[in-house]
């Protein structure tokens, strides 16, 4: 078991500093050209990979253009276009929704709020902060995503279990300038190293502050199970 700083802040910055001595040209590896772009590839990533979704838009926005032409096809014909995604059918439903709003609502351009954001079909804070930070270059919060999850709650970062309050405790420790950089280091290096099921503590830069670090834990704090 590894012995975290003397506090939650302190062990936030050690976190950050030693993930990006590790992963330095860490980013968002969903690919998109624009903002309408980055939002469609958003609410496919809900419960998929980033490369399976990559994979799928490559085609997909060079047979789509803008929010009227996801609009006007058939629903069946935009979810078989998607039909390697999970929930296709669901993620088709909610961008015909959420592009036929950004077009009477919003002039025919990506909202640029959290508040208009999260009004939209398929879009909860999570794809409204990745938006917001990845599109419009405001940063509002810090994004929660399955990765930052799990590595937030071993790393003894918060209890806290829905993304929305684990997001308002990292705010307050997390400092405000690595709000967007902390998603992606957690992201990297939950890909790379804190896996869900079998994390490789030997190898990771984290394990000797880390109160989840299997070698003397008897609890992963991400589930609260036993290892």
């Amino acid at each position: 078991m590894g012995t975290p700083r003397e506090t939650r802040a302190e062990q936030a910055e050690e976190v950050i500093e030693r993930l990006e001595a590790e992963y330095p040209d860490s980013t968002i590896s969903l690919r998109y050209s624009n903002r309408l772009e980055l939002l469609i590839a958003v609410i496919l990533s809900a419960q998929c990979t980033d490369e399976r979704v990559n994979r799928e838009t490559e085609h997909l926005f060079e047979k789509y253009d803008g929010p009227a032409d996801y609009v006007e096809v058939p629903q069946d014909e935009l979810a078989a276009d998607l039909d390697s995604i999970t929930y296709y059918n669901n993620k088709a439903g909610y961008i015909q929704s959420a592009c036929e709003a950004i077009l009477e609502d919003h002039g025919g351009e990506v909202p640029d709020t959290m508040d208009e954001l999260t009004e939209l079909s398929g879009v909860g804070r999570k794809t409204a902060n990745v938006v917001l930070q990845h599109g419009h270059d405001v940063v509002e919060g810090i994004v929660v995503d399955t990765h930052v999850q799990r590595l937030s709650r071993r790393l003894g970062l918060t209890e806290e279990k829905r993304p929305e309050a684990i997001e308002q405790e990292l705010m307050g420790i997390v400092p405000e300038g690595y709000w967007q950089q902390f998603t992606h280091l957690c992201i990297d290096h939950g890909r790379a190293i804190c896996t869900a099921r079998n994390p490789d503590c030997s190898g990771c830069v984290l394990a000797d502050i880390c109160p989840s670090e299997k070698g003397d834990s008897d609890v992963d704090l991400a589930s609260g199970e036993p290892w």
